[in-house]
């Protein structure tokens, strides 16, 4: 892997990371809601799932599940499932509204443990990589598993420093709204929209 084509790949993978999708909308929701340690929580969970996805693109799994229509579709569906559950969750809950000084409600590990569910069950990451990660490698620079890791790992670096941003970002604008008494009473909905968006859009996905 040299130079030039780390820079093309970390570029490409910016740009595509910016790029609305379950992964940042998911962060998105949970920071505004939680706060900005909630979404960073909820980072280092989708990205501990890419670790699984990255491996598996590497090591050839994910042609396994691609190849495979029951496979893919059993994913599919367990994961757009999950996120509509938790849509329902944040809409039975809407007349509770928010606090800001209520964080220690809030789990963390919970959330952690939330975005690897969600980054693990939804099976486009694996087939992204699949595609994504093989466009860059040289077959004349080495080991074609390897420069794929190292791939799939500045992918992973550069992801959570977006999401880390992203955390930030829209922790302030939750502040903001709940600061607003009115507005408050409906974060809730805006995340089970948020939630039910990404499951629908999981759920009608195609290879």
């Amino acid at each position: 892997m040299d130079f030039l084509s780390a820079t093309s790949f970390l570029g490409a993978a910016i740009l595509l990371t910016l790029m609305p999708g379950p992964d940042n909308l998911f962060v998105l929701a949970q920071s505004i809601s939680n706060g900005k340690t909630a979404g960073i929580s909820t980072a280092f969970g989708l990205c501990t799932g890419l670790v699984f996805h990255i491996s598996a693109a590497a090591v050839g799994i994910s042609a396994v599940i691609y190849k495979s229509a029951l496979a893919f579709t059993f994913v599919k569906y367990a994961g757009a499932a999950y996120l509509l559950y938790l849509a329902y969750q944040s809409f039975r809950d809407k007349s509770s509204g928010f606090h800001i000084s209520d964080q220690h409600s809030v789990s963390f590990t919970s959330l952690y443990r939330k975005g690897i569910i969600m980054n693990l069950l939804n099976p486009k990451v694996s087939l992204f990589f699949l595609a994504f990660l093989p466009q860059f490698v040289n077959d004349e620079a080495g080991n074609v598993t390897i420069q794929m890791l190292m791939y799939g790992i500045i992918f992973l670096i550069q992801a959570l420093a977006i999401f880390i941003i992203i955390s930030i970002f829209a922790g302030k604008v939750g502040e903001f709204l709940r600061n607003r008494p009115a507005i408050a009473k409906k974060i809730n909905l805006i995340q089970g929209s948020l939630f039910a968006i990404i499951g629908l859009k999981m759920a009608f996905t195609q290879k």
